[in-house]
């Protein structure tokens, strides 16, 4: 950060699946930035790699890497409200540079690169937020989040703030939801077992709302959710954490049809 500012230029990585599905996301996660006192940068970007990582394309993964350091250069923090990107980012990019310099650089990148509501709560130590949402909830951990960042109590910390909120833990909320990127596509049976005891879960949890980290876990859940018939919204945390719930459900449910 500039010493010339107090205020950290966050360089807000949008998504994929946000930028094409739920905009409202990245507005919202843009809102809670700023209200926690950062400058929201959003340069352009492209995907970070991950779809081309998992499958095994390493070349082509390298080089949306490259891309994405070099539009967040000027940036003092790299913020994603997806745990699954952040993990791209933090764990994988410097897997794919041999050279010490792009490798050094891949490293310091991922050093200064978090997931939205770990950013809020664990680097600029925001302990509640001034949102309001009446109804009970419940909270799927996603993956990524949860196994490679950490992600956990952080989000239940910022919802306990949340004035009307209550939330209701489901059974196995850190159990994968069957998405899994690729995996969902390679593997639609497999994923369709998981996801079918996942709904189940919510279901009994008896909250019609629920909340993740990532909307790649949350369409798939919507989708199996549509597709039961099952009234029950689906939401981003960030959504409900910066008090932007007026817009319709998720569209995205139409769209995963299998």
């Amino acid at each position: 950060m500039s010493p010339a500012s107090a205020r950290p230029r966050v360089g807000l990585f949008a998504t994929c699946l946000v930028d094409l599905f739920r905009p409202s996301v990245g507005f919202a996660a843009a809102k809670l930035l700023e209200e926690a006192g950062c400058e929201v940068l959003v340069p352009p970007q492209t995907c970070c790699g991950q779809p081309a990582f998992n499958s095994g394309d390493r070349l082509s993964a390298r080089d949306l890497a490259l891309q994405v350091m070099d539009a967040f250069s000027g940036c003092d923090y790299i913020v994603a409200p997806s745990g699954s990107c952040t993990g791209q980012m933090v764990k994988h990019f410097p897997e794919l540079f041999d050279e010490p310099q792009l490798a050094m650089r891949a490293r310091a990148f991922a050093a200064k690169t978090f997931e939205l509501v770990s950013f809020l709560t664990d680097v600029l130590k925001v302990t509640s937020v001034e949102a309001t949402y009446e109804g009970r909830v419940t909270y799927h951990d996603s993956c990524s989040g949860l196994r490679e960042l950490g992600i956990q109590s952080q989000p239940r910390a910022l919802l306990a703030t949340v004035k009307g909120l209550e939330l209701v833990e489901m059974k196995e909320s850190d159990v994968c939801c069957g998405f899994g990127g690729t995996f969902a596509a390679k593997y639609g049976e497999i994923s369709d077992a998981i996801v079918t005891k996942k709904t189940a879960h919510v279901s009994e949890s008896g909250a019609p709302l629920l909340l993740a980290g990532d909307l790649g876990c949350l369409m798939n859940m919507a989708g199996k959710i549509t597709r039961q018939g099952k009234e029950i919204d689906v939401r981003h945390v960030a959504e409900v954490l910066a008090g932007m719930c007026d817009e319709p459900p998720i569209a995205a449910r139409k769209e995963m049809r299998r």
